[in-house]
């Protein structure tokens, strides 16, 4: 989706002669998620919409041809969600079939990103490999954002290149955990399945805007901020994790699957 919506919608700010902040006061919005709908990273709701056309006289228009989830590819989505995941002060990551991106060791999003089909060039996995170490700085700052990290075991008995870099990708984690710097908790192969089963998801929450959630599957991503999907999507998260490993449970495990890829303290 190109973003002809945010573009004309800063076009007729700017012809009332409104700051950001002034447009937000009017539609009874934040100043970040107008700054966020003007730069295409986010959607307005319908609700939003209408306040935004009400306090700009522009009719319906911006109710009218407000932007679709599906209008934007996959890159666009993953794009935008990445922008947000930065700005986020609090993300809830679920993952099913490899450990998520900013956890994620340099030769294992090596291993994850050579699995890609159709393949990538070695100049494109080069670049996606750069991009996902540099999404994990986010955790070199040191108490924001706050992270936890749901974790399907079968990732950590699923081989991903060699004994060595599973090791090394497991014992990444438990440093964190250890460090305090995330929390991971593990649910067991015989636990009950959930709906979170259908792909990886990620829950991010703001300091002055509404959360929004991140869904990923073969070739569909999705970034939800409509409130009822968003909360429903807390609720399977929240029912998801009362099955799952105490911090500590999930740190044994996690370190026995480390010894038995070959790890030694």
């Amino acid at each position: 989706m190109s973003n002809t919506y945010g573009t004309w919608l800063k076009a007729q700010r700017e012809a009332a002669g409104l700051t950001q902040q002034q447009l937000a006061e009017l539609a009874l919005m934040t100043r970040s998620h107008i700054s966020h709908i003007e730069a295409g990273r986010r959607m307005p709701s319908e609700e939003d919409a209408r306040r935004l056309d009400k306090a700009l006289g522009t009719g319906d228009v911006l109710t009218t041809f407000r932007p679709q989830p599906d209008d934007r590819s996959v890159a666009e989505r993953f794009k935008a969600a990445r922008k947000l995941e930065d700005q986020a002060t609090f993300i809830r990551e679920f993952a099913i079939a490899y450990f998520p991106g900013i956890l994620q060791t340099r030769r294992y999003a090596d291993t994850v990103l050579g699995a890609a089909f159709p393949p990538y060039s070695d100049e494109e996995r080069d670049k996606a490999v750069v991009s996902r170490l540099e999404r994990s700085k986010i955790l070199e700052r040191p108490t924001s954002p706050v992270v936890w990290a749901l974790l399907d075991e079968s990732i950590l008995r699923r081989l991903a290149g060699s004994a060595d870099i599973m090791a090394e990708q497991i014992m990444h984690v438990v440093q964190l955990v250890e460090r305090g710097r995330i929390r991971a908790h593990v649910m067991p192969l015989n636990g009950p399945i959930t709906n979170l089963h259908q792909s990886m998801v990620t829950l991010m929450h703001f300091e002055d805007q509404p959360p929004v959630a991140y869904s990923e599957g073969t070739q569909v991503a999705k970034v939800h901020d409509a409130p009822h999907l968003v909360e429903r999507i807390e609720a399977t998260y929240a029912l998801a994790m009362s099955d799952a490993l105490s911090l500590s449970e999930s740190l044994n495990v996690l370190r026995a699957a480390a010894r038995e890829y070959g790890y030694r303290d």
